[in-house]
């Protein structure tokens, strides 16, 4: 599938700045990040390039995040970007997504707008650093170093890469060192005992087991894993010292990516295959990942309503394995993005080779320790297959790779998005591999696309087994897959708003339903038969639009056990007194709510009466007034850790006063376009609160002082926010920093804002 691998390569850009591996400990160059910072913050007023070098492995990216991220860098320089270069890439979209971070604006630049240029505006007179990661060839610097003003700012361009021909063509190169062997001790002692020590007989076979990993600190992470879940004798971890001593430095590497696949349970070895199938460098979304997974049948669970718990185990399992990266966290700590690092992707892709693509797979469940299924023969679709299919009318019996007698049982793993670039005739491919359960097109407009020669609707008339689609489409209608039986998840990306019709409901099996314009048109004089039907299986739906005057027990009824909810609400004039949830009860699973009212609401005379579903964890309103009785009602969920407040208002004055509230649970508060001038709060108002984050309230005056007695508060951020509240932001800190002699709280304030 390489044609596909470089298409989604152009398409996607993976922007690391904001990257946390909870499953790397970074030991043993802290004189290489001190030198580094030293040589992007000091010397030449000159545009300056610094290029580190080094192998895979050895910790070029966790490197080149530490000096980003470091206080030190980040105060002295104007704007920052961070994004990897990868093999396969487009100008274009790099420039595009420097653009986008240099700026801060997310919007999609235009196929006439001249991107390079546009960057170099916004770099113009500007002090900046750029770091580039992972680049393999010199021409792609020479393109993209074009878009950097050369000015006497102090600006700087870091660059990272494995091959020293292209680090010596850019600049004098810094040469990235191995660990030393104590380094390496430390390092894997870390990963093995965690927070305890090493028992002392164990001393001698562990330094041994370090010192033949070679410095390399990814070799050194996956053989702590593989170790640490050995027995802790002498002689066996001599065993394994010995096994590793025999090994050159590239042979260290892939082994002991081997051997931690070798010990890796049957289902978290098929999905760590899947995973490696994705494109180099891709930031893959964790939410998706788990859904496909589930579609796929690499996890189920006879309690059908913990798939997604079974599944989210399997991707914390391999985090912890070290074979994954998390690039992103959620504010409530889940994973939000994670990525995989080149070397384990190398080795998937090439197990997948080596077996033709062909998996035996027996879906995992956790709930019997034995597996209730006979393994599946699967074949993941890939360029090769496509192409001999083409070439063989789409006649599966004419294709070589699969055996006489695997024609009849094999199945078709459509990962991760369906489309090769190479298929010619999709439809005429999706017919004849009809029992597929992914299709996933959102990047092809299926009206204008050239490859289709029919409508939507026909195309996927025959896909009965599908459990997963993603479509890209002007107008969408239910009828066309209301006949799927099996289907899960459906996303739907749409130019025109779509309506609920009574096939809607025929879909009993829905549990994740993501329509970007969608409205709820209830139509029960035309669907007795249906008007109490209940979709109990839904689990998170959004962003539907609601009119008030159908947010009523028939609404609610109808999804039971939603656990996301997200809801853009219309049409609320002339509805005084008017409660969202009729009681807190009525969805006791709902953990995350994300409600949006539109322009204007905010001011008129509030018919929202405020009861929230008690197990709320996450809670998003925007544009509405936040009353007294609305504030009282979101302190009273005991469970809420996340609060994000946009476009708000108040009734009275511009001033919010939470002396006399409790947050008791929330960690991360956001507050975004609040028209308040005045913030009164006690030290007791957030008692665990960690994540404070403030952008575009312009009238707000100060943070409360308060905030520097929250013990558990690691984290404030000010964007494009007055000078007093970024004063009293540093205050803040140096007042906890002067207190407790240490760098409790950090303070993020960007320059250009």
């Amino acid at each position: 599938m390489e044609n596909f691998e470089k298409t989604t390569a152009n398409a996607r850009v993976s922007t690391r700045c904001s990257f946390s591996s909870d499953n790397e400990e970074f030991v043993g160059f802290k004189e290489d990040i001190e030198q580094i910072i030293q040589k992007l913050t000091g010397g030449t007023k000159e545009r300056d390039v610094i290029s580190i070098v080094g192998m895979a492995g050895l910790g070029k990216t966790t490197l080149a995040r530490k000096v980003y991220n470091n206080r030190s860098t980040a105060d002295h320089f104007d704007v920052r970007a961070f994004c990897t270069i990868s093999q396969t890439y487009s100008i274009r979209k790099l420039l595009a997504e420097i653009l986008k971070q240099v700026t801060g604006e997310k919007r999609d630049i235009k196929e006439d707008e001249d991107v390079a240029d546009l960057l170099r505006r916004a770099l113009f007179c500007k002090r900046y650093l750029i770091i580039l990661d992972d680049i393999w060839n010199y021409e792609a610097w020479e393109e993209l170093q074009l878009s950097f003003p050369s000015m006497e700012r102090g600006s700087r361009i870091m660059v990272t890469t494995r091959v020293q021909e292209v680090a010596t063509q850019i600049s004098d190169p810094y040469f990235l060192r191995f660990l030393d062997e104590e380094e390496s001790w430390e390092l894997l002692q870390k990963k093995v005992f965690k927070h305890e020590s090493c028992p002392s007989e164990l001393n001698e076979a562990g330094f041994e087991v370090a010192r033949n990993c070679k410095g390399l600190p990814l070799v050194i992470v996956l053989n702590a894993v593989i170790i640490g879940q050995k027995e802790r004798k002498v002689s066996v971890w001599q065993e394994f010292a010995k096994d590793l001593s025999s090994l050159g430095l590239e042979e260290q590497s892939m082994k002991a990516v081997q051997s931690s696949y070798d010990n890796l349970e049957d289902h978290l070895k098929h999905c760590l295959l899947y995973i490696g199938y994705f494109p180099e460098d891709y930031s893959i979304p964790a939410s998706d990942l788990l859904k496909l997974w589930i579609a796929e049948e690499l996890v189920q669970n006879i309690d059908t309503e913990n798939l997604e718990k079974s599944s989210k185990d399997c991707l914390t399992d391999l985090v912890n394995r070290s074979l994954l990266m998390v690039s992103k966290r959620r504010s409530n700590g889940d994973i939000k993005y994670f990525m995989v690092h080149d070397l384990v992707r190398e080795f998937c892709s090439s197990k997948l080779k080596e077996e033709e693509f062909k998996q035996r797979i027996v879906p995992y469940n956790s709930s019997q320790p034995s597996y209730p299924k006979d393994p599946r023969l699967c074949m993941y679709i890939h360029d090769k297959l496509v192409n001999q299919l083409e070439l063989h009318g789409y006649s599966i019996d004419e294709i070589q790779m699969v055996g006489s007698e695997e024609k009849v049982s094999l199945e078709f793993i459509a990962h991760p998005r369906f489309y090769s670039s190479r298929c010619m005739d999709l439809f005429s491919l999706l017919v004849n591999l009809k029992l597929i359960r992914v299709l996933h097109l959102l990047d092809i407009n299926m009206e204008s696309a050239w490859e289709f020669q029919s409508s939507p609707a026909s195309l996927l008339e025959n896909l009965t087994h599908l459990k997963y689609l993603a479509i890209f489409v002007k107008k969408f209608d239910f009828k066309w897959v209301s006949h799927m039986n099996d289907l899960q998840t459906l996303r739907v990306l749409s130019h025109q708003r779509i309506k609920t019709s009574p096939d809607f409901w025929k879909m009993k099996k829905l549990r994740h339903v993501d329509i970007s314009e969608f409205s709820f048109i209830w139509e029960d004089s035309t669907l007795e038969e249906s008007s109490q039907t209940v979709l109990e299986n839904l689990k998170t739906f959004g962003k539907c639009r609601v009119s008030v005057a159908d947010m009523n027990r028939k609404f609610w009824w109808r999804f039971p056990n939603l656990e996301e909810l997200r809801l853009s609400i219309v049409n609320f004039h002339g509805m005084p007194n008017y409660s969202l949830f009729p009681t807190p009860e009525i969805h006791n699973r709902l953990e995350s709510l994300d409600i949006s009212f539109p322009i204007g609401f905010s001011r008129s005379i509030g018919w929202f009466k405020s009861v929230f579903p008690t197990n709320l964890k996450v809670l998003s309103l925007a544009g509405i007034s936040l009353t007294q009785e609305i504030v009282s009602s979101i302190a009273a969920l005991q469970k809420l850790e996340t609060l994000k407040l946009f476009f708000i208002h108040f009734t009275c004055n511009p001033q919010w006063d939470v002396t006399d509230q409790e947050f008791k649970a929330l960690r991360y508060l956001k507050l975004e376009l609040a028209d308040m001038n005045q913030w009164e709060s006690a030290e007791t108002s957030f008692p665990v609160l960690e994540k404070l984050f403030i952008k575009d309230c312009e009238q707000l005056e100060e943070i409360p002082s308060s905030f520097a007695d929250i013990e558990s508060l690691r984290l404030i951020k000010v964007i494009n926010c007055s000078k007093s509240v970024r004063d009293s932001a540093q205050s803040i800190r140096q007042y906890v920093e002067d207190m407790q002699g240490y760098e409790r709280l950090q303070v993020h304030i960007p320059k250009n804002y």
